[in-house]
């Protein structure tokens, strides 16, 4: 009995050394998570036997080898579709050449966010294997499956309609006399940038000349400010701007005549000079495509040459009651099991999911000098085993040599 039991052993040494080998070996595998085996005690059972017999054990066997789901250490690499989670959860994935409703549903689950885009704009990792979440739509809706950024398409023009100028006006300026016009006088101006309808810049001026006291005249045109007047502004004692209600500002383009709602908020007459503090207006050209920005949240916003970004997809997570039922299958992917439960899914950095970093990726969690321990002691168990079976067969030989 003794062979059997020291084989039984040999047997468990090996598959420790097998699960200690393929820890070692993916200690640089992006979001791999270690195994350990576990062993349990083999007894013979005999009927009717009493609980206090003293019965001896025949061995070992495997009982589980289990995966520890503990956070590995976050690398930074600066690539902006490397994704870590920290925390809990598991990224979804849709298997390469999935077919029929299976194209858009994941049953792939990994740790490793090791991402780019494809030929066709989806998000994939090395296996071709798509990231599945919440994708937002040119015309505001929304789909659920694997993500795709189009990267073809640019952000449209949009037309100016709001303009803003914040500025203070010189209050010891002189006084602007329509008797006397050809008088020199003190005028400011100030221009900004506005797009029409098929995104080109129209260059639009404003002027500012002092009529009175706390009073100046706004227009575009120095030439004849009287006919291209806005509007006049006057300001408080103190120097704070009086509400001059609803103004528009026109402006001209190749393409047809506009206008835009001018605000003044904020605007000073102060005894100092004159000077720009804000000017903005929230039209803009056509942009081409530059790149994505990712959100611990894992929003993915779409940037554009023009300046502008859109939102144009969510990364979801997905989170299992018991993940170590998760059944391993390669890859750095993991597939639900009855053990593991069915996959929650939900927005990173919410309930029990942890949050996403980009341009980061999770290291395994692998120690390498535990593992190295580890390895010694099983190769410890193994030459012990050896010598289990060594010694039953000294014994075995030296029975069968008596005369």
């Amino acid at each position: 009995m003794s062979f059997q039991t020291g084989l039984s052993g040999l047997n468990a040494a090996s598959k420790n050394l097998d699960v200690i080998g393929n820890n070692i070996a993916n200690a640089g595998t992006a979001g791999a998570k270690k195994s350990r085996a576990e062993f349990a005690e083999v007894i013979a059972s005999t009927i009717g036997a009493g609980g206090g017999g003293g019965q001896a054990g025949i061995g070992v066997e495997v009982s589980a080898v289990s995966q520890e789901f503990s956070q590995g250490n976050i690398s930074v690499t600066g690539n902006t579709l490397d994704l870590a989670i920290n925390g809990n959860g598991f990224f979804p994935l849709i298997p390469l050449n999935a077919q029929g409703q299976d194209r858009d549903n994941p049953s792939l689950y990994s740790r490793s966010g090791i991402f780019k885009l494809d030929n066709e704009g989806y998000i994939v990792n090395n296996n071709g294997e798509k990231l599945h979440g919440i994708n937002y739509n040119f015309d505001g809706s929304q789909s659920i499956g694997p993500l795709k950024i189009d990267t073809s398409t640019s952000n449209s023009p949009t037309l100016t309609s709001n303009i803003t100028m914040q500025f203070n006006l010189d209050a010891r300026a002189d006084v602007w006399n329509s008797v006397t016009p050809n008088v020199p006088a003190t005028k400011y101006g100030t221009s900004i940038t506005a797009y029409d309808e098929q995104g080109m810049p129209i260059d639009v001026k404003v002027f500012m000349r002092k009529t009175g006291l706390n009073t100046w005249d706004v227009y575009t045109d120095p030439a004849d400010p009287t006919l291209s007047m806005v509007t006049s502004l006057t300001f408080n004692p103190d120097g704070t701007l009086v509400n001059p209600g609803a103004l528009t500002l026109p402006f001209t383009s190749p393409n047809g005549s506009y206008s835009a709602n001018l605000d003044f908020f904020g605007s000073t007459q102060y005894a100092s000079s004159f000077g720009v503090t804000t000017l903005s207006q929230n039209g803009n050209p056509d942009g081409s495509f530059t790149g994505l920005k990712i959100s611990d949240s894992g929003v993915i916003t779409a940037r554009y040459s023009n300046g502008q970004s859109v939102e144009a997809a969510q990364i979801q997570l997905v989170n299992f009651r018991n993940p170590q039922g998760l059944q391993p299958v390669g890859g750095g992917n993991w597939v639900a099991t009855n053990a593991s439960g069915v996959g929650t899914p939900g927005t990173p950095g919410t309930t029990s999911l942890g949050s996403v970093r980009s341009g980061a990726l999770e290291d395994s969690n692998v120690d390498l000098t535990a593992e190295l321990v580890n390895m010694m002691t099983a190769q410890r168990a193994y030459q012990a085993n050896v010598q289990t079976i060594k010694t039953q067969d000294q014994a075995l030989s030296a029975l069968t040599n008596l005369r």
